[in-house]
């Protein structure tokens, strides 16, 4: 399994994500996309899985979960938007992330990229920072990754350009 992972779109969806996705079989959206559209896009290209972040309105919310668990490839996923990362968890990502024991956990909301190994809970931890275009965040980024037979490899940082420009 190909997986592109995403976050933080807030209404920018840059054009290179398509090209980088391509081989991906599944897009993955830690939360706020902004507009419906970013959703729509993302669905006409791949089979997305996501969650609603806390910028997204009405229809985003009704259409995706606030939390979303999953098998893929003999792994236990769980995703949040809003999670923390190993060492200053979000209180109710923590709570849920020990009640579900994952062995990948996702989230978005910080803007920071982060890929990190937590063996107190025995998961590893993944944040692609944000690629749009509103935020703290300097670079946009994603990450693309494969899973296969209970392991997850070729994690791959993407920088798609500063914030403030399309390329």
């Amino acid at each position: 399994m190909r997986v592109g992972l995403l976050s933080d779109t807030h209404g920018f969806l840059d054009e290179a994500i398509f090209t980088y996705f391509e081989k991906c079989d599944e897009v993955w959206h830690a939360g706020d996309f902004g507009p419906a559209e970013v959703l729509d896009r993302l669905k006409a290209f791949k089979v997305v899985r996501g969650v609603f972040g806390n910028i997204d309105g009405a229809k985003i919310r009704a259409e995706l979960p606030r939390d979303l668990e999953w098998e893929c490839e003999g792994l236990r996923v769980y995703m949040t938007h809003i999670g923390g990362y190993p060492g200053s968890y979000d209180a109710r990502a923590k709570r849920e992330v020990l009640k579900r024991k994952p062995d990948l956990f996702l989230c978005g909301h910080s803007h920071i990229a982060r890929v990190v190994r937590d063996p107190k809970l025995n998961l590893l931890h993944l944040n692609p920072g944000a690629c749009g275009r509103i935020g703290w965040h300097e670079q946009r980024t994603i990450l693309r990754f494969t899973m296969e037979a209970n392991k997850i490899g070729n994690v791959e940082l993407i920088e798609l350009g500063k914030r403030a420009h399309a390329g």
